[in-house]
């Protein structure tokens, strides 16, 4: 059995407003498993470079959390894109759903703010999505997710930028987003 499956199938749907085909997703909604979801600003365009945008993107986050019921175990919020990784806690859910629980006001309030005047916030496409259901593999994950900042030149260690939960991971409480505690420890994820 691998260790993580692939969520996202790459398959081409043209989309008759950009005037290009885009990947569509397929999602595999299975029951406890944890998603890393990757996704992008449209053309890679820095639109969550500000505090105020990124604090947008933090409160539309939760507010979905709260709506779907799902666990945050991690998150990174860069300049162009944002890495989540999200355990639904309820056997039926749609990560469809959520992202555009996510995304949808992120978009509209950054219009309305005046972040973005582009005819997209977000690239169209299903983005990515990897199911992931072993411990020692989701670690792995966070640590890829934390450490993007720091290969991106952004900072020096992960904990030091300001919209992840590297910071709350490395023991400090005062982060914008506070994580949910229910990923088992790390020393559980050896065999």
């Amino acid at each position: 059995m691998s260790v993580a499956r692939l969520a996202c199938k790459p398959c081409c749907q043209h989309n008759p407003i950009m005037g290009f085909k885009a990947k569509t997703c397929v999602r595999y909604n299975e029951p406890y498993h944890a998603h890393a979801l990757t996704f992008s600003c449209f053309q890679k365009r820095p639109f969550l470079n500000s505090d105020p945008a990124a604090r947008i993107f933090l409160e539309s986050l939760d507010a979905a959390r709260r709506r779907h019921r799902f666990d945050m175990w991690a998150y990174v919020v860069m300049r162009d894109h944002v890495h989540l990784l999200i355990w639904p806690r309820h056997e039926h859910y749609s990560i469809s759903k959520i992202l555009s629980s996510i995304k949808r006001p992120v978009s509209y309030r950054a219009r309305k703010a005046g972040f973005c005047r582009e005819a997209s916030f977000w690239q169209p496409g299903g983005g990515y999505d990897r199911n992931l259901w072993k411990v020692h593999t989701i670690y792995k994950e966070i640590d890829y997710m934390h450490a993007n900042p720091v290969r991106k030149g952004l900072c020096e260690r992960p904990e030091e930028w300001t919209y992840s939960s590297a910071a709350y991971w490395a023991g400090q409480r005062h982060v914008p987003l506070k994580i949910d505690e229910s990923l088992p420890p790390r020393e559980s994820s050896v065999g």
